[in-house]
């Protein structure tokens, strides 16, 4: 039976539906690829596999698979999906992920880059796949898990700043259309595979930033079609640069900086007739540069600093007349600055500093180019600062100094607006300073210190003018003379004024206290006259004040007590009249202070931190009386330093009660010292005992303290024991070890006797005080104030070092330098520790750290320990490596020896026995480091409960390192050191910033960046460790 026609029609329309949709579905849903919907579901897969955070990618979804080609990030062409990108969307949720890109057979372009995507991605059978973008994530292991051979097409493979850590992958130098290769940033171990020399079509190779060894393959130079090729940063290749990178006649960028290399540049570089940008610094290449250099007509930068270079700069290099960026300081070359520098028609940026030319700076330089940034400071150039360096008027960085240049600083300079820092220090420039140069709107730094300037320090020329952005101001050390101008009040962003060793005269400006930035002003060694204004109290920022070596008179003023900051203070050698304001006796900032040689006059107190002070901070002025300056006070004040100013008028019935008061005083006093010094007659002798401050013992309390139950401590320097005093107080006593024979001894005990007396006299928050100090025939015995929570040693290298927060940790940093800067700097003579050590820093009750058995060890010598080295030079670790030389011990000694114990608070480690034989940690660190920032954090204690912010680390360290330095001229003095370490801006330590502090926390290093070339004074952060190679950082 037929069926019906409108039957027939139902089942022709039914079949031509099914036809359509199979059309549709191509090969059916079973394997998804092909059709447009098998590549929405192959992307949710990926998605899936992403673990996409809650939100991310929101359109990509089952139900709208449908719209596949109007998903985010989606792009479809002829019915397919070609492009993906989701680049910079934040998607990934931070947990581990294995995804695989796969099943998009018309696939042309991927990018994740930038979503911080942890764990593995790989791709294959994605045939016509020509860009991948995988940067900017967190990608770990290697890419073995890619199938290159299954993407024939790829052109562009892009995975840097990941945390690939294998070895470089051999799949892809056998991809045929490959043009673009950056596999930079990551942890690539191993070396570079020959293979890569064989890549026929790559213009882009970029392989920096990784933790690539052995050399540098020839088979580079094979790649003909090569246009950028970037080797260096982090990695360490043995040898030299392959000659046979010459080859690359198409090649417009080569930078393989900071990767190790040794031997010559080869003079086949200059082969590289389409080179643009060289950069071969910071290695170990020698030799002289070679002149072929001067045949790459096309270089517009050239890098060859920070390495071994010697000979002088060749006169080929005059045919680079397209050079914008010449970089050849720090090696070791000679001659002069060739004229030819000055007719290069481009030329933006000349850096030649730290070598050894000779000659005048050449006189047309600036006049033929719009010169950016000059600096060729630390040479020894003689002649006159050209005229026209600043012609063009884009010259923002002139450093010239510590050169022997003469003459004037040019005229022009007044007036070039460009300017941001000038450095011109350390010359021997003469004449006037341009009027206009202190207040040009742009400049930020201004040294020209240690020259023969004179005239007077310019005023404004344009009172009204925009506000200034000079921070540092040195003018030190100069034959400048008239007053300074009141419109240094416009400097209003001035940090730093240094003005000291000149002539300067008249009264110091009351506009000084508009200066409310100012940190530092030093004015000191000057002719200034007149009293101290009281503004500047205003100066609320200010840590450091020197105005010593004039002839101010007048009062202190007490506004000075108003800067909350103020931790140095030196008024010594004025003519400064009346008592010294209590307010000032009350700050708790003041670290250091000198009012000698004045005429002040009143009580000293006991307590607050004048009472801490040597009492040669008080010396020449011989109306001040008290305890400190052991003057007693011939009368009773109203209470404080100025209320115990002389009162100068009364009777006679006043002043007969006065004399009878002081009468009483002094036989007080003399009972009180002849009880002191009274004589016990026990075992070899008798005793003596001399105090140095009001004490509750005599010496039959010392003597009962040292027995063998009651020690605490043993060393080179002798027995520590533990006592009471009277009332029950608790005391340290430390039995000296004898000195050798009884010749020996009377020879060292005058000297002794009086080094104790000024160690006694000696008063510092961070400092241990000596109590008193006791001797007989055969021994001396020390009594110091006891401190309960041990040294610093045992504790931080015990199980109590567990409990040794890093906040506690960095405070005792701070507090131990500013023991050790008072020995050195504010003590007349200078004590020198000799034997800075862990063990020596003592903790109190609450952790406060205090330096103790400083400036003995030099009696020590002839004492027979095992330990006697730390007699004459410190303890084994601490020694500073010039006294194997030397055999002499001085304040930079001590440095690093400090420097040390900044590593041991750091690491947790003892400064030897942990690191194999023969290797300190100074050495350890080091090599464990190799100066950069981002390895500190693998050095830092594992015990730090939370760990450590890292930038507060990273600091630390970086100062222990400069402590550190094997030359002593170049380690930092311990004023210095006290400086950087209170001028961090610090972590809170409250809880409630707890977890701030422990994002910050440096526990694993971050992946290491590609380096970038940037001078040090283009505005961008420097590398972190540009330290060394640019000093000018350092200012």
């Amino acid at each position: 039976m037929r069926p019906s026609p409108p039957l027939l029609l139902f089942v022709l329309l039914h079949f031509a539906l099914l036809s359509t949709i199979a059309a549709a579905d191509g090969n059916g849903n079973g394997n998804g690829n092909g059709d447009l919907r098998g590549d929405a579901m192959a992307l949710l897969a990926l998605k899936a596999a992403l673990g996409c955070r809650p939100g991310a990618l929101r359109s990509w979804s089952e139900g709208n698979a449908g719209s596949v080609c109007a998903w985010t990030g989606v792009r479809c062409a002829a019915g397919r999906v070609v492009a993906v990108d989701i680049a910079n969307m934040n998607v990934s949720s931070g947990a581990p992920v294995s995804a695989r890109v796969t099943g998009l057979s018309a696939l042309e372009t991927i990018s994740l880059a930038g979503n911080g995507i942890v764990g593995a991605v790989a791709a294959s059978s994605l045939p016509a796949l020509r860009h991948v973008n995988v940067s900017g994530n967190q990608l770990g292991g290697g890419l073995d898990g890619w199938d290159f051979a299954s993407l024939p097409g790829l052109e562009v493979l892009d995975a840097y700043d990941n945390n690939f850590s294998a070895p470089l992958p051999l799949g892809v130098a056998a991809l045929p259309r490959l043009r673009y290769l950056d596999l930079g940033g990551n942890y690539f171990t191993g070396e570079i595979p020959a293979a890569y020399g064989a890549m026929p079509a790559v213009e882009y190779l970029s392989l920096n930033g990784n933790n690539l060894q052995g050399r540098i393959p020839p088979e580079l130079g094979n790649l003909t079609t090569l246009r950028e090729l970037y080797l260096g940063y982090y990695n360490v290749f043995d040898g030299g640069i392959p000659p046979a990178l010459g080859r690359l006649r198409s090649l417009t960028v080569l930078d393989v900086s900071n990767c190790g290399l040794t031997g010559r540049v080869p003079a086949e570089l200059g082969a590289l007739a389409s080179i643009e940008t060289l950069f071969l610094h910071t290695n170990q290449l020698s030799a002289p540069i070679p002149p072929e250099l001067g045949n790459l007509t096309s270089l517009t930068a050239l890098d060859l600093s920070n390495n071994a270079l010697t000979g002088e700069v060749p006169r080929s290099l005059a045919s680079l007349t397209s050079l914008k960026l010449l970089n050849l300081f720090l090696n070791r070359l000679h001659g002069p600055v060739p004229d030819f520098i000055a007719a290069l028609p481009r030329l933006e940026t000349v850096q030649l500093f730290m070598n050894n030319l000779t000659g005048r700076v050449p006189a047309g330089l600036g006049a033929n180019a719009a010169l950016r940034l000059v600096d060729l400071s630390s040479n020894r150039l003689t002649g006159v600062i050209p005229e026209a360096l600043c012609a063009s008027g884009d010259l923002h960085t002139v450093i010239l100094m510590n050169n022997f240049l003469f003459g004037p600083i040019p005229g022009s300079f007044g007036s070039c607006t460009s300017l941001t820092r000038v450095r011109l220090g350390q010359n021997y420039l003469n004449g006037s300073i341009p009027a206009g140069l202190l207040y040009l709107p742009r400049l930020s730094l201004l040294e020209l210190h240690n020259n023969l300037l004179s005239g007077a320090v310019p005023s404004n020329p344009s009172p009204s003018a925009s506000s200034s952005q000079l921070a540092q101001l040195n003018l030190s050390n100069n034959l400048l003379a008239g007053p300074l101008p009141s419109t240094l009040a416009n400097l209003t962003a001035l940090q730093t004024l240094l003005a000291s060793n000149n002539r300067i005269g008249g009264a110091v400006p009351p506009e000084v206290g508009e200066l409310r930035r100012l940190v530092k002003l030093d004015l000191s060694g000057n002719e200034l006259s007149g009293p101290i204004p009281g503004a500047v109290g205003q100066c609320g920022e200010l840590t450091y004040l020197d105005l010593s070596r004039n002839n101010l008179s007048g009062a202190i003023p007490e506004a000075i007590a108003g800067v909350r900051v103020l931790n140095y203070l030196n008024l010594s050698r004025n003519a400064l009249e009346d008592a010294i304001p209590t307010a000032i006796g009350a700050m708790s900032s003041l670290t250091a202070a000198d009012f000698s040689y004045n005429d002040l006059s009143g009580q000293l107190p006991d307590t607050g931190q004048l009472g801490y002070m040597n009492a040669t901070a008080f010396a020449g002025n011989p109306r001040l009386c008290g305890s400190v300056v052991s003057r007693p006070c011939n009368y009773t004040g109203g209470g404080g330093v100025a209320g115990a100013a002389t009162t100068r008028l009364g009777g006679l019935k006043l002043v007969l009660a006065l004399g009878l008061l002081a009468c009483s005083v002094v036989f007080a006093v003399a009972a009180v010292l002849r009880a002191r010094s009274f004589r016990v007659d026990v075992g070899a002798g008798r005793w003596r005992l001399t105090a140095f401050h009001k004490v509750d013992f005599g010496v039959a309390e010392v003597i009962e303290c040292m027995k063998d139950g009651n020690v605490v401590g043993r060393g080179g320097a002798g027995v520590v024991y533990a006592g009471r005093t009277r009332s029950g107080g608790a005391i340290a006593v430390k039995r000296l070890q004898a000195q050798g024979g009884a010749g020996a001894q009377q020879g060292d005990d005058r000297g002794f006797r009086a080094e104790v007396r000024t160690l006694g006299s000696i008063r510092h928050r961070n400092i241990v005080r000596l109590l008193a100090f006791c001797t007989n025939r055969e021994a001396n015995v020390l009594v110091y104030e006891y401190m309960g929570g041990g040294s610093l040693g045992v504790v931080l290298h015990g199980k109590g070092g567990a409990f040794l927060a890093w906040e506690r940790r960095y405070r005792i940093a701070l507090e131990a330098a500013r023991g050790l800067c008072y020995l050195h700097h504010d003590c007349t003579p200078m004590i020198v520790h000799r034997d800075v050590k862990s063990n020596n820093i003592l903790l109190g009750d609450n952790l406060e750290a205090r330096v103790a058995d400083f400036g003995l060890a030099k009696f020590l010598r002839c004492g027979a320990t095992s330990e006697s080295m730390s007699a004459v030079a410190g303890s084994y670790g601490y020694i500073a490596p010039e006294y194997a030389y030397t055999l002499r011990v001085d304040e930079k000694s001590d440095v690093y020896s400090y420097g040390v114990v900044l590593l041991e608070l750091i690491t947790g480690r003892r400064p030897v026995g942990d690191f194999g034989e023969g290797v300190d940690i100074v050495q350890w660190a080091k090599r464990a480091t190799a100066g950069r920032r981002e390895a500190v954090p693998g050095i830092v204690d594992r015990r730090l409960v939370g760990g450590a912010p890292a930038d507060e680390v990273a600091h630390l360290f970086f100062v222990s390192m400069l402590c550190v330095q094997d030359n002593s001229v170049e380690r930092p003095t311990m004023r210095e050191v006290v400086q950087m370490l209170a001028e961090l801006p610090r972590h809170e330590s409250s809880p409630s910033t707890s977890s701030s502090s422990s994002s910050s926390s440096a526990v694993e290093p971050p992946p290491p960046q590609a380096g970038e070339e940037s001078s040090p004074d283009d505005g961008k952060e420097p590398p972190a460790n540009c330290y060394k190679l640019f000093p000018d950082l350092l200012a």
